[in-house]
């Protein structure tokens, strides 16, 4: 797959730890041109100096995706780094924790607007290089929850991730005539740098819930992403891809008992 993604132009936003920072990692290293567009520069110029110092092309934007005055520079600075844009990469996402009874309407819009409303004003904006591409493609960090699964403290978060998810079927007709493809990897529980913070026993309560025995990486997920959006995806548009070790699929702990 490496050859097939040779010298192409790809968009990762958030791309500066975590998940996007994993993204970034993996599309670099299969030989495509990355932008990186985080609100952090030093850590998204650190990771693209990762993937340069390991042979690959990568330049980094500081770019709040929010903003739309912001986002309209992420397809410029594209074609300006990379010659073009041919893969975007919506992984923007916060996850504050709050109960329903004492969110707050600000603490509720802060996450819409962040991993929702970024996510149309990014693929707005870079909608006219992706139609100059020979096959642009969209694929989006949504989650299992929302979609599938419920937190507590989380019914923002998975208003939002649920919410990616309509409007990736409705994109996925209108960009269909220029031949885009959008789709969504939901992952499950990932190992991230945040993580270390919660403690090993929290971790090993998070890796029993999982049927493979083990936390994904966030190369898993870039993984799952770079086949999406290789020519081997061509004909996949408006679907989603569950990256979770099997975490939905126990209907109770005993379900795994072995």
């Amino acid at each position: 797959m490496n050859a097939d993604m040779k010298d192409r132009a790809v968009v990762v936003t958030g791309g500066a730890r975590g998940i996007g920072r994993g993204i970034a990692r993996v599309f670099g290293a299969a030989g495509a041109k990355v932008l990186i567009v985080d609100l952090d520069r030093a850590d998204a110029e650190r990771t693209a100096t990762e993937i340069r110092e390991a042979g690959g092309t990568a330049t980094s934007l500081v770019a709040d995706v929010t903003s739309a005055a912001d986002v309209r520079n992420i397809a410029a600075a594209s074609v300006k780094a990379h010659g073009g844009l041919d893969v975007l990469c919506s992984n923007v996402g916060i996850f504050p924790s709050a109960s329903l009874e004492s969110m707050t309407e600000e603490q509720w819009d802060e996450v819409q607007t962040v991993n929702l409303k970024s996510l149309f004003l990014v693929v707005q904006a870079c909608l006219p290089e992706l139609k100059k591409s020979s096959a642009g493609r969209v694929v989006m960090t949504s989650s299992i929850t929302g979609p599938i699964t419920g937190y507590s403290g989380w019914t923002h978060y998975g208003a939002t991730k649920a919410g990616m998810l309509g409007f990736m079927r409705t994109a996925a007709l209108e960009l269909a005539p220029h031949q885009i493809t959008i789709n969504a990897v939901m992952p499950g529980n990932i190992r991230t740098e945040g993580l270390a913070d919660l403690g090993d026993e929290y971790i090993r309560i998070m890796e029993r819930a999982v049927p493979l025995g083990r936390l994904g990486t966030p190369e898993d997920i870039g993984h799952a992403m770079l086949f999406l959006a290789s020519p081997q995806a061509g004909y996949i548009t408006g679907q989603t891809l569950v990256v979770d070790g099997g975490q939905v699929l126990p209907e109770s702990p005993e379900a795994m008992a072995q």
